[in-house]
């Protein structure tokens, strides 16, 4: 396998998008996507990895396009048996989806990893990339709201980002190590430019920074690092990052998206939508369409944001 050129830091839906154009105009095996685990959850005595299977469904091929999450030609007799019999299906998981969380919820049990088990299933699934979760560690993202504590998938999926969000914490994240196969691709030779994808700064991107190792992983690779904007003309392009940022007293801007990330990261990928804002940014920025509703707009997006990233490295 060649050695890690391009890291993408990812979250969901977002995340993948881009992380499937990277994977698609890169030599596959060049690519390495660390993801997000503060989303999963034991969900009927299941470990569940909602951003790590999006991803792997979404480089496999294997996406549901009209969900924008499960596998594609789902079907749902096991959630259908279960809400007959009184279980709890506010949380659903698809008949070919529960495969995975069956075979990875018996793998931990017996000791494996989650990183191994995840390079095993990629393998299986035809990926060529490394897919690889920010820690092997448990990490629990934590909304403190206005109907008091509420874990990350009881806020987001049980009560559809309803409540006020007052305050985010990661259970576990300051405890947890980098997963091995991410600190090998942040510390590779040939590492050129570290992508951090479209993903909601708040509950995506904010638990793999809470890795202690993570930023100083990023800041000593010593490449170009590159965020492309979650925001398009004031909106989220999906999920609640414009409602959280509201709630939490944020302004709704990119630029404020880009000061979060202030110190780490050289450039931003700013949509058309928001041009007139460029000049307000504190590092370059590279205006261009970043809704992905095709592959082909994935795949134009991947390349200039790997466009962009090398005038940044020439600098």
């Amino acid at each position: 396998m060649s050695a890690t050129r391009v890291v993408a830091l990812s979250g969901g839906v977002g995340g993948a998008k881009l992380a499937l154009g990277l994977y698609r105009v890169l030599p596959p095996d060049t690519l390495t996507v660390i993801v997000n685990t503060g989303d999963d959850f034991e969900h009927l005595g299941l470990y569940i990895c909602p951003d790590l299977d999006t991803t792997l469904y979404t480089l496999a091929g294997l996406a549901n396009p009209e969900l924008g999450w499960g596998r594609r030609d789902e079907t749902w007799t096991f959630m259908q048996t279960l809400e007959a019999l009184g279980g709890e299906t506010w949380f659903r998981l698809g008949d070919a989806d529960l495969a995975l969380h069956v075979e990875r919820t018996q793998r931990l049990r017996g000791g494996t990893t989650l990183s191994a088990i995840v390079t095993d299933i990629a393998r299986r699934l035809g990926i060529e990339a490394t897919v690889v979760p920010v820690s092997d560690e448990p990490i629990r993202t934590q909304l403190t709201t206005s109907e008091g504590e509420l874990a990350f998938q009881e806020y987001f999926v049980r009560r559809r980002c309803e409540p006020r969000v007052q305050a985010i914490t990661y259970a576990g994240a300051a405890a947890a190590r980098l997963a091995p196969a991410a600190r090998a691709a942040l510390e590779s030779a040939a590492l050129e430019t570290i992508i951090l994808c479209p993903s909601n700064p708040y509950l995506s991107v904010d638990p793999l920074l809470a890795v202690a190792q993570l930023l100083p992983a990023v800041r000593a690779a010593r490449v170009p690092v590159v965020a492309v904007t979650p925001l398009v003309g004031g909106q989220a392009v999906k999920g609640p990052t414009a409602k959280i940022m509201r709630e939490l007293g944020i302004p709704l801007t990119p630029r404020a998206i880009a000061q979060h990330y202030a110190g780490w990261i050289d450039g931003f990928v700013l949509d058309r939508a928001d041009a007139a804002q460029a000049d307000t940014f504190e590092v370059p920025v590279h205006v261009t369409d970043t809704l992905m509703k095709t592959l082909e707009d994935r795949e134009r997006l991947a390349r200039e944001v790997l466009a962009f990233a090398a005038t940044l490295a020439r600098a």
